[in-house]
C-alpha cells in the first residue's frame, strides 16, 4: 500500500469532511488563461481537449474541478481516464513511455513509483520547475519529483500524514480512555507504548475483538517515520540493515506473538468485514484511510470512531501522488497550466473537502476548508489540524525504485506470522529471498 502499495491508498473513498466556508470564489479567482499558440492539439476553432490519466480516486471530478476549469477556460475541456487499481495503471504507463504512444496530456504518478520514474524516465516529462512554485510544497514532496538535472517532473497532489484511528466504543468497553488527547498521551512514547496499550486492551477486550487490524500496517508506519527506510542516500538497497526496518519488524513480530492483531490484509474483503462488524479497535491511519473506514464500517458505526495523533513525536507519510506532463503530448503548454491549477492551494483544499485526501501544497493549510475541517463520522475529529501538525514533522525520506516491492514482500511475511504462526526468523528469511530475487 502506499508505500507500500501506496497504491491501495488510491482505493480510498469519500470521507465527507465538514468545513467552514466554500472554495468556489477562490477557484474562480485562481483560473488560468485560454489556449496557447504553442499547443498543437487545438481544432479549427481553437478548442482543446486535454486528457488526464490517473488511478483510484484523485477527487477532481468529485470536487467539480474539471467543470470549473472549463468555466474559466471555455475552449478547454478535460477528460479523465481513470484506472481502478494503480497496479494495473503503472505497467501500462511504462509501456506507453517505452513505445512513445498512448500517453495522456497529464499522467498521474504514485509516490511508490516516482523514484523509478525520476531515475529512468525523467527525460520523457516536461520540466515543471518554471511553471509551479516548488517552495509552496512540503520540501520533501518536491524533492521526490526532482531529477538530478534539477528538472521537476511532477507536481504534488496529496500526501498521507499519519494518525491513529480508534474505535471509541471498543476502547470504552475495554476500560481504556476514549478522549483523543488522553489516547495520544498514552502513546506519546512511540509504537512501543502503542503495543503496551494493546496489552491493556487485551485484558478486557470485548469478545472476538482485537487491538489492531494488521501488524504490517504498524510496520509501515514505523518505517515511514524514518529518513532511512529501504535504500541509502547513494541508492543502494539496505533494507536488510536498516534500523527502521529492524525496529518495525521486531514490533510486528511482538504484536503477532502477543495476539494483539487480527492479522488482516488491509483492504481485502475480510478487512472490510472486520470494520463493519467492529472487531478491530485501532487502524494506523494516513489521511486517506478515514474514507476507507467510514465506507466499510458503514453508517451503523458513525460516531463510534475517532482520530488522534500517531504514536511518538515523529510523524510519517503513507501515500500521495503527482501529476506529470509527457513531453510528447500535443498540448504540453495547456497541460502544464492545468497541472498548475489543479495543484494550487485552493484546488487541493477543494479536493480535501470532497474526498478527504490531504494537500501537499502548504498554502492550503491555512484555508478554511482545511484549517477548520472536522470529520463528523469520527466524532468531529479536527483532522485539518491533526494532519497539518503531522505533515510538519514528517522526515525527508530516501526513496528507492523498488520500495513497493520490498514493502509488499515484508508485509506478506508479517501476515504469515499473524495468520500461520510462521516464526520471525523463518518469515524474515523468506522475505529476504523474495526481495533479493525481485530487485536483483
Amino acid at each position: 500500500m502506499r508505500i507500500t502499495r501506496s497504491v491501495a491508498g488510491r482505493r480510498r473513498r469519500t470521507a465527507f469532511v465538514a468545513t467552514t466556508g466554500l472554495t468556489v470564489t477562490a477557484l474562480l479567482l485562481t483560473g488560468c488563461g485560454g489556449s496557447s499558440d504553442s499547443d498543437k492539439g487545438a481544432d479549427a476553432d481553437g478548442n482543446i481537449t486535454l486528457t488526464l490519466a490517473d488511478f483510484g480516486q484523485f477527487g477532481y471530478k468529485e470536487a467539480g474541478l474539471f467543470e470549473k476549469y472549463h468555466e474559466l477556460n471555455p475552449k478547454i475541456t478535460v477528460k479523465e481516464d481513470t484506472t481502478a487499481e494503480e497496479k494495473n495503471y503503472y505497467p501500462k504507463l511504462l509501456q506507453q513511455l517505452n513505445s512513445g504512444s498512448g500517453l495522456a496530456d497529464v499522467q498521474g504518478i504514485e509516490v511508490g513509483r516516482i523514484k523509478e520514474i525520476v531515475d529512468t524516465k525523467a527525460d520523457s516529462f516536461a520540466d515543471l520547475s518554471k511553471a509551479i512554485s516548488v517552495d509552496e510544497w512540503v520540501s520533501w514532496k518536491a524533492k521526490q519529483a526532482t531529477a538530478p538535472s534539477g528538472a521537476v517532473i511532477g507536481a504534488g497532489t496529496d500526501i498521507g500524514p499519519m494518525s491513529l484511528c480508534y474505535n471509541r466504543e471498543l476502547f470504552e468497553k475495554a476500560g481504556l480512555p476514549t478522549d483523543r488527547a488522553e489516547v495520544a498521551k498514552l502513546t506519546e512514547g512511540g509504537w512501543e507504548d502503542f503495543l503496551a496499550l494493546g496489552e491493556q486492551y487485551k485484558k478486557k477486550a470485548p469478545k472476538g475483538t482485537y487491538f489492531m487490524d494488521s501488524a504490517s500496517a504498524m510496520f509501515n508506519a514505523v518505517v515511514s517515520s524514518s529518513p532511512e527506510q529501504y535504500y541509502d542516500a547513494s541508492g543502494k538497497p539496505i533494507y536488510d540493515k536498516s534500523a527502521s526496518v529492524e525496529k518495525g519488524w521486531k514490533l510486528a513480530a511482538e504484536a503477532a506473538s502477543k495476539k494483539l492483531t487480527q492479522g488482516l490484509a488491509q483492504f481485502e474483503d475480510q478487512w472490510q468485514a472486520a470494520l463493519r462488524k467492529s472487531t478491530v479497535a485501532t487502524v494506523v491511519c494516513p489521511a486517506w484511510m478515514a474514507g476507507q473506514i467510514s465506507t466499510y464500517a458503514g453508517d451503523a458505526n458513525k460516531g463510534k470512531w475517532d482520530i488522534t495523533s500517531a504514536p511518538g513525536n515523529t510523524s510519517a507519510n503513507w501515500g500521495g501522488s503527482f501529476l506529470a506532463v509527457p513531453k510528447s503530448g500535443k498540448n504540453v503548454a495547456e497541460a502544464t497550466k492545468l497541472v498548475k491549477w489543479l495543484t494550487a492551494p485552493e484546488q487541493q483544499a477543494a479536493v480535501f473537502k470532497a474526498i478527504g485526501v490531504f494537500p501537499s501544497n502548504q498554502g492550503a493549510y491555512e484555508l478554511p476548508d482545511v484549517k477548520n475541517a472536522t470529520l463528523p463520522y469520527f466524532n468531529n475529529a479536527p483532522i485539518g489540524q491533526i494532519y497539518a501538525d503531522g505533515a510538519k514533522s514528517i522526515p525527508e525520506a530516501v526513496l528507492g525504485p523498488k520500495d513497493g516491492v520490498i514493502k509488499d514482500s515484508i508485509s506478506t511475511q508479517i501476515n504469515n506470522m499473524e495468520q500461520r504462526g510462521t516464526s520471525p526468523d523463518d518469515a524474515w528469511d523468506a522475505a529476504v529471498r523474495t526481495i533479493d530475487k525481485a530487485i536483483g
